[in-house]
C-alpha cells in the first residue's frame, strides 16, 4: 500500500471531508486554491493523438484531500458508494489540450501535471480557469466519476512535491520499459491506482517510446502487465489439489470463483442484473471472454477492463498459495452497485472473495451444481446458460488426460 492511515480515523475523517467538499456546486469563481490529491487525468475523448490533461483537485486547501483518490483505502474502510461518488464528485477537472508525443518534450502545463502525479501526499495548487466550471459529472465504466471539468489558464504548485525515491528511480531512467518499472514498483508495493497515472502521464519507459496514455487505457494496460508477470510465475507451481469455491460481494458486485486442479486458463462471465447501471435491456445479459495457457492474443472486447480487473486478484492469490489452475469467475452486478464507481471496484470484489475461506469439493460437478444452487436462491437465475457456454468447462469436459492412458 503507497499510504498507510490509523482505521480510528475512518468515520471522523469521512465526516470532515463531506463537509468541506460538499459546497462544490456553489463554486462560482473560476480561480482557487486546492489540494491536489494528487491526482491527474487523460481524456480520450478527442480525436488521437490529441487528449485532454486535466490536474483533478477540490477547491481548497486540506490535508486530508489524499482520501479523493485512494481506492485502496475506500475498499478497506467503511467507505460507502455515496461517499466515493461524493469524493470524485469533489474533484475539479483542470484541464488543458496536448499531444500525446508531448510527453517526450517540455511543456509547462504538461511539467506540472507530471510533477504532481508524481507525488505521494496532497499537492497544494493555485489554479485560474478560463471560466467558472461546468458543473457536469464524468462518469465512465472503468475510469472513476470525477467533478466539474474547465479549461486550465495558469497553475502553480506552491510547495515541495514529496516523491518516493523508487518513484524518481524509475521516472529517471529513460532506459528502463514501461513493463518493467511498473513491475517494479508493484513488487514494492505501489498500487494500480498510482501506477496508472503514472503511465498516463508519460512517466514510464524508453525515453523515445514515452507518451501520454488515454486513463482508461492505462488502467487495463497496467492490470495486463501485472497479470502476464504472475502467469509467467504460477505456470511452473503444480495445480491446486481439489476443486475450490470462493464467493463474495463488494459494492453489490457478487462473485462466485471457482478453481480447477488443471494447468492456468481463467474465464470470466460478467452477468448485468435487470436494474443495474450498465444494463438497458431489462433482463440479465451476460458477456464473457477467455484465456488458455498461451495467454489471449488481442484485447478482451466483451468484459474489457474487468477481464484484467478480476483477472489480478486471482493470480495475486495463486501466486500466494504457489499453485496454478484453471478459473472460471462469474460476476453479477446487481442494482445495489447504484453508482458506476471505475473497473477499481472490480479489483476489490475479486481480491475480497479469495481473501475468503473456500469451500473444498471431490469433483467438478459437486462444485458446479452447489454454485448453481446459490445462484438460483441469490438471483432466481439458472446458471445453467453460462456453463453451456463456457469454452473452459466443455474443454474439461472432453480434453483427455495422460493418466487415463496409464
Amino acid at each position: 500500500m503507497l499510504v498507510s492511515r490509523p482505521k480510528w480515523k475512518d468515520v471522523e475523517l469521512q465526516l470532515k471531508v463531506k463537509n468541506v467538499f460538499s459546497s462544490i456546486k456553489e463554486l462560482g469563481k473560476d480561480n482557487f486554491f486546492g489540494s491536489s490529491p494528487p491526482s491527474v487525468f487523460v481524456g480520450s475523448k478527442l480525436k488521437y493523438p490529441n487528449v485532454n490533461v486535466g490536474i483533478l483537485s477540490p477547491p481548497v486547501f486540506d490535508e486530508d484531500s489524499w482520501i479523493l483518490d485512494n481506492p485502496k483505502y475506500w475498499a478497506g474502510s467503511e467507505t460507502s458508494i455515496k461517499d466515493v461518488v461524493s469524493y470524485r464528485g469533489s474533484l475539479i477537472n483542470s484541464r488543458f489540450k496536448s499531444s500525446v508525443k508531448d510527453a517526450r518534450s517540455e511543456n509547462k502545463f504538461l511539467d506540472i501535471a507530471k510533477e504532481i502525479a508524481l507525488g505521494y501526499k496532497p499537492v497544494d495548487v493555485e489554479i485560474y480557469l478560463n471560466k467558472k466550471p461546468n458543473l457536469h459529472d464524468y462518469k465512465d465504466k472503468i475510469t472513476m466519476p470525477m467533478g466539474p471539468a474547465a479549461g486550465l489558464k495558469k497553475i502553480k504548485i506552491t510547495e515541495n512535491v514529496k516523491v518516493l525515491n523508487s518513484v524518481e528511480k524509475v521516472f529517471n531512467d529513460i532506459d528502463l520499459k514501461a513493463d518493467e518499472g511498473i513491475n517494479y514498483l508493484y513488487d514494492r508495493e505501489i498500487d494500480e491506482n498510482f501506477l496508472t497515472k503514472l503511465l498516463s502521464i508519460g512517466g514510464l519507459g524508453l525515453k523515445k517510446n514515452r507518451k501520454l496514455v488515454p486513463t482508461r487505457w492505462s488502467i487495463t494496460a497496467v492490470d495486463d502487465i501485472i497479470g502476464k508477470k504472475f502467469i509467467d510465475e504460477i505456470k511452473d507451481f503444480p495445480t491446486v489439489d481439489k476443486f475450490h469455491l470462493f464467493t463474495g460481494n463488494f459494492f453489490g458486485n457478487y462473485y462466485y470463483i471457482m478453481l480447477f486442479p488443471e494447468v492456468w486458463s481463467y474465464e470470466l462471465f460478467e452477468g448485468y442484473l435487470p436494474g443495474a447501471v450498465w444494463n438497458f435491456s431489462g433482463k440479465i445479459e451476460f458477456s464473457t471472454d477467455n484465456e488458455w495457457y498461451d495467454g489471449r492474443k488481442n484485447y478482451a472486447e466483451n468484459t474489457a477492463g474487468g477481464y484484467y480487473a478480476s483477472r489480478i486478484g486471482v493470480l495475486e492469490y495463486l501466486s500466494k498459495i504457489r499453485k496454478q489452475a484453471s478459473v472460471l469467475v462469474i460476476r453479477f452486478e446487481t442494482p445495489e452497485y447504484t453508482d458506476s464507481l471505475g473497473v477499481w471496484v472490480v479489483r476489490s470484489a475479486a481480491r475480497k472473495a479469495l481473501e475468503n475461506k473456500f469451500i473444498e469439493f471431490e469433483t467438478r460437478q459437486e462444485m458446479l451444481e452447489h454454485v448453481k444452487q446459490l445462484i438460483i436462491r441469490k438471483f432466481n437465475f439458472n446458471i445453467e446458460r453460462v456453463y453451456n457456454q463456457s469454452l473452459m468447462l466443455r474443454k474439461l469436459r472432453t480434453q483427455m488426460k495422460l493418466s487415463e492412458f496409464v
